[in-house]
């Protein structure tokens, strides 16, 4: 074999390896990574169907129900509403009309069941987006009322 035709072939080995590991990254990167929706969203049927997502709101007071490990409460953002099922244990922070982001999918019953809760940290915190989608719900309410 020629120099040019080893030379060739390390580079065309070095490429097709490095175009194989840039393919296990892509792969791995899209599988982790999670969106995150509010209710309204939820019910306009823009989340995905049988994948892992967030969503947020604030928890509907009078809405908690607990058995055992399991709790069911229902997460708002004052347009719609969406029933979460979560089994372990809570954050301490997780309150009635506080609010929250539940990781987890969406059943066929259109009840979503939660592998992560997560909890705001003090009164001045809330995650951006749910933040971002209440303001949206308040807004929608507000045209809806003035129609």
């Amino acid at each position: 074999m020629k120099p040019r035709h080893k030379r060739a072939a390390i580079i065309a080995g070095g490429l097709g390896t490095l175009a194989l590991a840039a393919y296990f990254v892509l792969n791995a990167f899209q599988s982790n990574l999670v969106f995150f929706f509010s209710p309204s969203q939820v019910a306009a049927g823009e989340a995905p169907k049988n994948r892992t997502f967030r969503v947020g709101g604030l928890v509907k007071p009078g809405t908690v129900k607990r058995e055992n490990l399991t709790v069911a409460f229902v997460v708002t953002d004052t347009a719609k509403e969406m029933p979460v099922s979560y089994t372990g244990i809570l954050p301490d922070l997780f309150r009635e009309g506080k609010g929250v982001v539940a990781q987890g999918k969406l059943g066929e019953d259109g009840k979503f069941t939660a592998t992560e809760v997560l909890a705001k940290h003090d009164e001045n915190y809330m995650p951006p987006e749910a933040k971002q989608a209440l303001d949206q719900a308040a807004i929608e309410k507000t045209s809806k009322s003035l129609q």
